[in-house]
């Protein structure tokens, strides 16, 4: 498949996907009272039925705007750990990323960490947490100045473990009414959306996009090997370094913002790959728009499947991301590196 045709096809499903989420909830509104609401608001103006407008403007429009960001920040950032490592079947949670954050987060919730800091203490201490976990692990899995895939894998796996003990034991601690909150947000929601919520994953995703497009071709050289990205001028421990940074913040974001989402970071660059190739220039725009239609559906089935109760997007994403990966693994071996 080409990359233009992969783009237009997953632009389709993702507004298609986004035009079902704005008009299905728990709240029953008819499709002309909410896209009047859409289309006065587009007018600049404010439309005339309060609460359709509080629910659509105000709730759902933020909502799916977060998983849109969320969904491409994760497929990016697992479409990045995937050539660092030469390893398809790594993602954030494999370096430990995600662990580390959700212990900066998990701190704020519970103990009110960084609390002087207001509504940005839960995305300060993530991203703390992200890059503290980021350097564990590159300071660990470094062997004679360099750092070789598996042995990186292997301290990723340990230290994320050693991660999610943390988070485990901080849940232990806390105040047990919190403690209940705290668990539903850990298996992700995008529930708390807000306007005020979407600036911050927007820039991080805008800013690691642009620099990884302006990186691309490095990044297909890093995915072949560490020799032949030499060999053609790239300055391989510059370019790791910088990709733990941009990975540690586009992941620490997200889970700031939507708690922790498994399998988006690992299913669906995988897909994509299959789809166009492994050209970073292919694979990244098109991971951007694949993983926000991705995510964006997985929301309105963790609002539909058991309303009017709420079901974690986490859950969703596990249900849906593990039986696909299953089937694609079985129905084609992938060796990772090439470029298709």
């Amino acid at each position: 498949m080409s990359a233009p045709v992969a783009l237009m096809g997953g632009s389709a499903v993702l507004l298609l996907a986004a035009a079902a989420a704005v008009t299905l909830g728990s709240v029953r509104l008819s499709p002309g009272q909410v896209w009047s609401v859409v289309a006065a608001h587009l007018g600049g103006h404010r439309a005339g039925d309060v609460i359709a407008e509080q629910i659509v403007w105000q709730i759902r429009i933020p909502r799916i705007i977060l998983a849109m960001l969320v969904g491409g920040s994760l497929t990016i950032a697992g479409t990045v750990v995937q050539a660092l490592v030469r390893n398809a079947l790594a993602d954030p949670f494999l370096l430990g990323v995600s662990s580390g954050a959700s212990v900066g987060a998990t701190a704020v919730l519970l103990f009110g960490v960084l609390a002087s800091f207001g509504l940005w203490a839960l995305s300060i201490s993530s991203i703390i947490g992200a890059l503290v976990a980021m350097l564990a692990v590159f300071a660990v899995a470094r062997e004679s100045g360099q750092l070789a895939p598996t042995r990186l894998v292997l301290c990723g796996v340990a230290l994320a473990a050693m991660f999610e003990a943390l988070t485990s034991f901080l849940l232990f601690r806390g105040n047990p009414q919190a403690t209940q909150s705290v668990l539903f947000w850990l298996l992700g929601s995008f529930g708390r959306a807000s306007w005020s919520h979407l600036w911050l994953p927007g820039a991080a995703l805008t800013i690691g996009i642009c620099y990884l497009m302006v990186q691309a071709r490095a990044l297909n050289a890093l995915a072949v090997g560490a020799e032949t990205a030499t060999t053609l001028g790239v300055d391989v421990g510059r370019l790791r370094r910088n990709l733990f940074l941009v990975t540690s913040v586009v992941a620490g974001v997200s889970v700031a913002v939507s708690g922790v989402i498994g399998f988006v970071g690992l299913v669906v660059p995988h897909i994509v790959r299959l789809a166009v190739g492994s050209d970073h220039r292919r694979t990244l725009p098109v991971g951007l728009v694949w993983g926000a239609a991705f995510m964006v559906l997985g929301d309105i089935l963790a609002r539909t499947v058991v309303a009017p109760q709420e079901m974690p997007i986490g859950v969703i994403t596990a249900f849906i991301g593990a039986p696909v990966f299953v089937l694609l693994i079985r129905r084609r071996t992938y060796r990772y590196g090439s470029l298709g």
